[in-house]
């Protein structure tokens, strides 16, 4: 049978998924949402879960967070279509609650699998629960934001900023300013990242 760290294309890795009970165990979600994008995108944006939109079409960030996402994308002059985009957890959480330690622990080895064949030069988490889980810490968001934290993916070493998520401003017009403030410094290191080189670490 296939495993995750077998599976050399994003095609192979959805159809595996697909199989996984582990990801749908005490999750209510009826389809996988893999992920949606540029498969050799250079910026990932990672979200935390599938909401009941997401859920419905199998797409990540369709509902309102997704398009207040999609606006903010385009005031940096970036599409949907250029970027990647995918969540912690594949399936939805019962009455879109926040995914457990266990739901995040158990989906994050397919997170990492995706990142590993995308090798993007940048990650953006939204919220903190995305990256808590993904730079593997408890750090408060505010301490996250505003700078890059290093990530090692498999054998590729890319680098991690983080957000507010977009549901969290929808809730919180406050927060909007510092995020458009992150989105700016995101923009700017990602012009930065296209002119270079990807880092591999030899194994």
């Amino acid at each position: 049978m296939k495993s995750i760290e077998s599976c050399t294309t994003l095609q192979e890795l959805e159809a595996l998924a697909e199989t996984m009970d582990e990801l749908k165990t005490d999750l209510e979600g009826t389809r996988l949402v893999f992920g949606d994008g540029n498969p050799q995108a250079d910026l990932v944006i990672v979200g935390e879960a599938p909401g009941a939109n997401e859920d419905k079409e199998g797409i990540p960030f369709v509902g309102r967070a997704g398009k207040l996402l999609t606006d903010i994308l385009g005031a940096i002059q970036m599409d949907r279509s250029v970027v990647y985009i995918a969540n912690i957890l594949k399936h939805r959480p019962p009455e879109n609650r926040n995914p457990s330690e266990d739901e995040r622990q158990r989906s994050l080895p397919l997170l990492h699998k995706q990142l590993e064949l995308i090798q993007p030069k940048m990650v953006l988490c939204l919220g903190k629960v995305s990256a808590n889980t993904l730079l593997a810490n408890c750090t408060a968001l505010g301490e996250l934001r505003s700078q890059a934290h290093p990530l090692m993916v498999g054998a590729h070493q890319t680098e991690c900023w983080v957000t507010y998520h977009p549901a969290a401003l929808l809730r919180n017009p406050n927060w909007k300013r510092p995020t458009w403030e992150d989105v700016q410094l995101v923009q700017k290191r990602y012009l930065e990242l296209k002119c270079q080189p990807a880092i591999v670490q030899s194994s």
